[in-house]
């Protein structure tokens, strides 16, 4: 017998304040017996999308799962080599799956722009853009245009990219942006300390705190972008995925992903949110939330928390002007 829905949504809440219980594997196996049914099958059949950092991890797990479902999916990345490598794993796991592996380093705006321009005389309607590219430095490094590496990957290439592709998301009938961030952006909250060092210049650099600030700012990018798009039909949402098993954790966070790994989620579980959201009717019918394990999430963990309209403004134009977008309405 099911649980009454105040009961289960009560259980949903406490796992996310308890997070070695929410974010790792215990969360999905808990919340699978509440949260919204899977998409239906073959929803994606002809569908074209679009998955950056798609080489491995979690863009590799999502490509995997949206190609069962028959999407038409563009593995980017910046190693061709290792782009062809992962299209092959797929297409083993997903027989006759149309696969299409290009080089796009999304920190890069001139690469962005090459990208954009060549995509759009190949497809013209775009079903889902999946911003999961991700780097974690350990030192500070900056991208070809002189920006911060983790803001130009995590945020200036994308909203980019974003822009330049709006031609063929518009096009589609319920296309979605949907940008991979992290519970770490809990730990990183947009305050004046952020916004008066949007290129992390100041102090020591630490990579995993530059990631936590600029998976902060997907979120707020998440939300901005979804105004943006609102008149476009063209739904955004950002997520987390848990604690998840990758590559990606074992390098940057090894003592971490060692301590954790009896409860990790594997990728596909982590990935899981970010394919529902691609292929789910009712995920178009919102726009600008935060989710995870299937359920729009706080983007506060203390719930009385909020953000200065101001600072918002003052750091979205900031990244705005780095994307090189003029008239970025908040």
């Amino acid at each position: 017998m099911s649980l009454p829905s105040t009961v289960t949504r009560a259980i949903d809440t406490a796992l996310d304040k308890v997070v070695p219980a929410g974010y790792s594997s215990i969360g999905p196996t808990l919340r699978r017996h509440w949260w919204p049914a899977d998409p239906p099958e073959h929803s994606l059949v002809g569908k074209h999308v679009v998955v950056t950092g798609a080489s491995r991890g979690l863009g590799l797990a999502a490509a995997t799962d949206l190609a069962r479902l028959g999407a038409v999916v563009h593995l980017l990345g910046r190693d061709q080599a290792r782009l062809d490598e992962a299209a092959a794993g797929l297409r083993l796991a997903v027989p006759n799956a149309d696969v299409r592996p290009e080089t796009c380093d999304v920190s890069d705006l001139d690469a962005v722009r090459a990208y954009a321009t060549r995509t759009l005389e190949q497809v013209p309607e775009l079903h889902a853009l999946i911003h999961n590219a991700g780097v974690m430095p350990p030192a500070r490094s900056e991208s070809a245009q002189g920006t911060e590496l983790t803001l130009a990957t995590h945020v200036v290439g994308p909203l980019l990219l974003t822009e330049l592709l709006r031609p063929a998301l518009r096009a589609a009938d319920d296309a979605r942006v949907l940008i991979m961030s992290s519970g770490g952006m809990y730990s990183a909250p947009l305050d004046s300390a952020l916004a008066d060092d949007l290129q992390y210049r100041e102090g020591t650099y630490r990579g995993i705190r530059a990631y936590a600030r600029t998976k902060r700012l997907q979120v707020l990018l998440g939300e901005q972008l979804a105004a943006r798009l609102a008149d476009d039909g063209v739904a955004v949402h950002s997520m987390h995925p848990g604690w998840a098993s990758t590559e990606g954790i074992a390098e940057s966070m090894p003592g971490f992903a060692r301590a954790i790994r009896p409860i990790l989620r594997d990728a596909h579980s982590g990935a899981d949110t970010l394919v529902w959201l691609t292929a789910a009717p009712e995920a178009a019918t919102t726009s600008g939330l935060f989710w995870s394990d299937r359920r729009p999430r706080s983007t506060s963990y203390l719930p009385w928390t909020s953000e200065d309209p101001v600072l918002r403004r003052r750091v979205w134009d900031a990244i705005a002007a780095l994307a090189g977008i003029e008239h970025a309405p908040a």
